[in-house]
């Protein structure tokens, strides 16, 4: 897991429009970088729509905000249509940018093991490092936690 004070790993993935997003295009902003296991469940449902709904905030704040899932880019647009949803979602099918960010790991459920998404989010400054992580994301007040750590940062 990528840690407080680090660099954060390089990236480049689609987006719901099938255009290419990448960490070095993104320099000078703020990015809230949030990893989340799939499209049109619960909780990534309520996740996406309350940043989605938050999105002026973050915006007065110099900060974009990006879901990442190993979901298709299809998929993306579908849910992003159905929940009227306005994050920008970047699509990880083979998994190697949550490798490198230390997202993708061992779970557990009903007694079996498989690997997946751990929910997580990162705060990344202008410069490109990190300067906060949240581990195991509770969706409740997830949003608002983020915000206020950001506001903190900036000050």
């Amino acid at each position: 897991m990528i840690r407080i004070d680090e660099n954060a790993p390089e990236f480049c993935l689609p987006n719901q429009d099938d255009v290419e997003i990448c960490l070095r295009d993104l320099k000078g902003k703020w990015i809230v970088l949030y990893f989340y296991p799939k499209d049109n469940t619960p909780g990534c449902t309520t996740e996406a729509c309350e940043f989605t709904e938050a999105l002026p905030d973050f915006n007065d704040l110099n900060a974009i905000v990006l879901g990442v899932s190993a979901d298709t880019t299809k998929k993306h647009r579908q849910f992003m249509e159905k929940h009227e949803i306005d994050v920008t979602l970047l699509s990880d099918e083979d998994t190697s940018m949550m490798q490198e960010y230390g997202v993708w790991q061992m779970k557990k459920n009903y007694g079996k093991e498989y690997m997946g998404i751990v929910r997580t989010t990162f705060i990344i400054d202008p410069e490109g490092v990190v300067k906060g992580v949240f581990e195991k994301v509770r969706v409740k007040e997830h949003v608002q936690k983020v915000k206020s750590e950001l506001e903190s940062l900036q000050v």
